[in-house]
């Protein structure tokens, strides 16, 4: 099997799928596993394309006939990778991502020990809650739910290889793009630990994952 698997998480808002989708336009050789999900369609969403949209007994049988590689409960719906698909492409030498979160990130790291996990992280933390707002799918209370499942989720940050600072899509993609070319952005578990403390005391990063402006209570000169 010559295909590597790559897998990509990060907080609600954070600008997952609109990387993806530039990564996806930048390098043909670049493959999207499409998730399964127990949740309704938003607005604009394409069943087969964004995700396969299916009821919870369906999903129910997917687990229990082994045709899911990962599968998690977040934001009060199923999500899931077909493995089906990722194992045929894997299987013809391609490289695939998967657009996924960190419990289902986690399980393919078991499965997949070379899978490249790359997180993607928001310049600050007041970044993300403005991004949330602005995509305007969820309602306030749903908005307030993800910002604190985001404060949870940065703890995951240390159990990936890489990290990108999505400040601007086209970085963010370049930066990944050096990932893939095995350059750039080795998370440390001391890196990790400091980026997480600086995000939750409202530091701001560059694109490089450098302090660019620390909270009042982070950095004293």
């Amino acid at each position: 099997m010559g295909g590597r698997l790559i897998v990509i998480s990060g907080p609600s808002g954070v600008g997952k799928g609109t990387v993806v989708s530039e990564l996806l336009n930048r390098d043909k050789e670049l493959v999207l596993s499409v998730s399964v999900t127990t949740r309704s369609p938003r607005p604009g969403e394409i069943d087969g394309k964004d995700y396969y949209f299916v009821d919870y007994s369906t999903f129910k049988k997917m687990v229990a006939t082994d045709r899911l590689l990962e599968w998690a409960y977040v934001h009060g719906s199923y999500y899931g990778t077909p493995k089906d698909f990722v194992m045929q492409h894997l299987e013809q030498g391609r490289k695939v991502i998967l657009e996924i979160d960190m419990q289902g990130a986690m399980q393919v790291r078991r499965r997949f020990p070379d899978a490249i996990l790359i997180f993607l992280l928001p310049p600050s933390l007041d970044e993300l809650k403005h991004r949330l707002m602005k995509r305007g799918t969820e309602e306030m209370d749903e908005q307030q739910l993800r910002l604190l499942r985001s404060l949870q989720e940065l703890d995951y940050l240390r159990e990936y290889h890489f990290f990108v600072v999505n400040v601007e899509v086209n970085q963010a993609v370049e930066n990944i793009m050096k990932i893939l070319s095995l350059v750039d952005f080795v998370v440390t578990e001391d890196r990790a630990r400091t980026m997480v403390e600086s995000l939750r005391k409202g530091g701001i990063f560059d694109e490089a994952g450098d302090i660019r402006r620390a909270g009042e209570n982070y950095w004293t000169p």
